[in-house]
C-alpha cells in the first residue's frame, strides 16, 4: 500500500531557503552557530514525513539581497505571504459566511432550530478581527554577537514580523448541522492529549455541532476496517482529562493520503483535527492539499503535540511542562541514590530526540544536575575534556555527582542502527546505558570505586495526567482549533507565541524540528546552575 510519506514528501513546497528560514524566524538560532544548525539538519534522521531539505543550492539562490535598498520591505512581503493562512473562499470564492453561532453573552443553548435563522449579539465584543495579529519577534538585537540574537542582516536591522491572532470570528463558514467533525491523535503518547480532545467536542458543540467522531489509533483508523469511528460528546469526554494516555488511541504511520481523504469523503467528515508532532502535521498538510485539490469544502487543523517541545515558532507546546516536573522526580531519585551512596553517580536519561529542552529546563528546575548532555551540544566522554573526567573531579570534590542526558545526545558515541519506527525515525541507541557502561569502565580502570545508578523514566512522564499549566494550554488551543476550522481555515495549526494564541500556516513549522541555541541564555543559565565545562 502506498504510504503517507511518498504523498507528503511533495506536499511542503521548497520555497525560500532554509538559511532565509534559519535566519530570519525565532527558532532559537543565530548568525555565529548556523552553519552548524545546517549541517545537523542535513544529517539528521530520516522520517516517514519529511520535511523541506536544506541544500547548498537552495542556499545560494536564495540569499536576501542586503545591496537592494528595498530588501526590508521585500521581506516583510515575503514574510506575509508565507504567512498567510489558507482560507475556503481561495478554493470556493462564492462560499457563504453566517453569523457565528459562538458567543458567551448569548447562553441559549444552539440546537437545529437555528438552521434557517442563526444567532447574532452585535454588542458582544469577544470576537477577533481577521486583521488581528500578534508579534513573531519581540527582542531588537543591537548586534549579531549579542546572546541568542536572531538578526536576519548582518546589521540586525529591526523587521516586523506578524501572524495571524487565534480566536473566535464574526462569521463562520460551516452550518454547525452540516458538520462532520472527526478528531485524530497520532505518534507517540504525551500528557495533555485527552484535554485537548475533551475542549474540542465542548467548544464544537457550543456551536451547536452534534456529529462528531474520534478516529481510533492515529490515520490507521481511516484504513483499518476493525477500527470503528467512536461518536463523542460532552458527555463521553467530560473526565477524560482527569487520565494520561489519548482516549481514542495512538499508532505511527497509515494509508495514503488518497485514501485517507478518499475514507473522509466517504464517512461526510468535514472537519478533521489533527493532534501531532512534525510528521503528522506533514500529514494534516498533505490532507489538506488534496482535499484542495478534490475541491472539498473540508477544514484540516492541526494541535502540536510534541513532549519534547520542538515545533518552530512556538513557546511552547503541550506536554512539556508536565514533562519537566514529572522528570523532577526521577532527578531527585537520581541524587538521592548518588548521595547517600559512596561515590555515587546517578544517571538520568530524558526525552530529546533532536532537541534538549526538556533536559535542559529540568536540570535547571532541579537545582541538583551536574552535568548535562543535549544532542545540540557535542560532548566527548573520554579524553582530558570529557565528561568522565570531570565526574572523577566531582566525585573527588563532592562525593556523587548527577547526570541529565537527553535521548538523542552523543548518538556518535553509541553503536549506529539502520532500524527506523513506523514514522520513519531512526531508532536511537541507548546513550543512557552507554555512559553508564563507559562510567564504571572508567571508575574501575582508575582504581576508584564508584556506585552509578540509571534511571529511564521516558514511558512513565509520557503517561502522565497533564498538570494545571499544561491543562490550561490544551484547554485553549482545543477551543482555538474549533474556532479556526469555523472561520473557515485550513492547513493551519494553532500554538501560542509570544504569550499570545495564533495561526500558523502548517509548512511553516514542520521544515525541521525547533532546537537549543547553545548561545541562548537559558543554555547559558544552564550552564551557570550545573557548573559544567565544555566537554570538547
Amino acid at each position: 500500500m502506498e504510504t503517507l510519506s511518498r504523498t507528503i514528501s511533495g506536499s511542503v513546497p521548497p520555497n525560500n531557503s532554509c538559511r532565509h528560514r534559519l535566519l530570519s524566524y525565532s527558532h532559537g538560532f543565530t548568525r555565529l552557530n548556523l552553519n552548524l544548525a545546517i549541517l545537523r539538519s542535513q544529517g539528521r534522521r530520516s522520517r516517514l514525513f519529511p520535511k523541506v531539505q536544506c541544500t547548498s543550492q537552495q542556499i545560494s539562490k536564495n540569499n536576501i539581497d542586503f545591496t537592494d535598498p528595498d530588501w526590508k520591505s521585500k521581506y516583510q512581503q515575503d514574510f506575509e505571504r508565507r504567512f498567510n493562512i489558507p482560507h475556503i473562499t481561495d478554493i470556493f470564492p462564492d462560499a457563504h459566511s453566517f453569523p457565528s453561532t459562538f458567543c458567551l453573552r448569548m447562553r441559549t443553548p444552539v440546537n437545529e432550530d437555528f438552521a434557517e435563522g442563526y444567532p447574532s449579539d452585535e454588542e458582544w465584543h469577544g470576537y477577533i478581527n481577521n486583521n488581528d495579529r500578534v508579534l513573531l519577534k519581540v527582542i531588537h538585537y543591537s548586534s549579531p554577537t549579542s546572546a541568542g540574537a536572531e538578526c536576519i542582516d548582518p546589521n540586525c536591522t529591526w523587521v516586523e514580523q506578524w501572524v495571524h491572532r487565534a480566536g473566535p470570528r464574526e462569521k463562520i463558514f460551516f452550518k454547525p448541522e452540516e458538520v462532520k467533525a472527526a478528531i485524530v491523535t497520532c505518534g507517540g503518547l504525551c500528557p495533555g492529549l485527552n484535554d485537548v480532545i475533551r475542549q474540542i467536542v465542548i467548544t464544537l458543540e457550543i456551536y451547536g455541532v452534534r456529529n462528531i467522531v474520534g478516529i481510533p489509533f492515529g490515520y490507521r483508523g481511516f484504513s483499518d476496517k476493525d477500527l470503528a469511528e467512536m461518536p463523542l460528546s460532552r458527555k463521553v469526554v467530560q473526565n477524560v482529562h482527569l487520565s494520561g494516555g489519548s482516549l481514542l488511541g495512538v499508532s505511527r504511520g497509515g494509508p495514503s493520503v488518497s485514501d485517507i481523504v478518499t475514507s473522509m469523503e466517504e464517512r461526510g467528515i468535514n472537519m478533521l483535527f489533527v493532534l501531532g508532532g512534525n510528521g503528522t502535521h506533514a500529514g494534516a498538510n498533505a490532507i489538506h492539499n488534496e482535499c484542495r485539490k478534490r475541491k472539498l469544502k473540508v477544514a484540516v487543523v492541526g494541535v502540536p503535540k510534541t513532549i519534547d517541545n520542538d515545533i518552530l515558532l512556538m513557546d511552547k507546546t503541550f506536554g512539556f511542562d508536565t514533562a519537566v516536573e514529572e522528570a523532577q522526580r526521577a532527578i531527585n531519585s537520581a541524587y538521592i541514590e548518588a548521595h547517600s551512596a559512596y561515590h555515587g553517580i546517578g544517571i538520568v536519561k530524558l526525552m530529546g530526540r533532536s532537541s534538549g529542552f526538556i533536559a535542559m529546563q529540568s536540570s535547571l528546575a532541579s537545582g541538583q544536575v551536574d552535568i548535562c548532555l543535549i544532542p545540540e551540544v557535542p560532548f566527548n566522554l573520554h579524553g582530558p575534556h570529557g565528561v568522565l573526567r570531570h565526574l572523577k573531579y566531582l566525585i573527588e570534590t563532592k562525593g556523587s555527582a548527577v547526570v541529565c542526558v537527553a535521548e538523542g545526545a552523543g548518538q556518535n558515541l553509541v553503536e549506529k542502527t539502520n532500524a527506523t519506527d513506523a514514522s520513519g525515525n531512526i531508532v536511537l541507541g541507548d546513550v543512557g546505558v552507554h555512559i553508564q557502561q563507559e562510567t564504571k569502565k572508567y571508575f574501575k580502570e582508575i582504581g576508584i570505586p564508584a556506585d552509578v545508578k540509571y534511571i529511564d523514566p521516558t514511558y512513565m512522564i509520557r503517561a502522565c495526567r497533564a498538570n494545571a499549566s499544561d491543562g490550561i494550554l490544551c484547554t485553549v488551543l482545543g477551543q482555538n482549533a474549533v474556532h479556526g476550522a469555523f472561520a473557515g481555515y485550513s492547513g493551519i495549526t494553532v500554538g501560542i507565541c509570544n504569550t499570545h494564541y495564533v495561526y500558523f500556516p502548517i509548512p511553516e513549522v514542520i521544515s525541521h524540528p525547533r532546537e537549543v541555541d547553545p548561545n541562548s541564555r537559558m543554555w547559558h543559565r544552564c550552564l551557570t546552575s550545573t557548573g559544567q565545562p565544555d566537554f570538547i
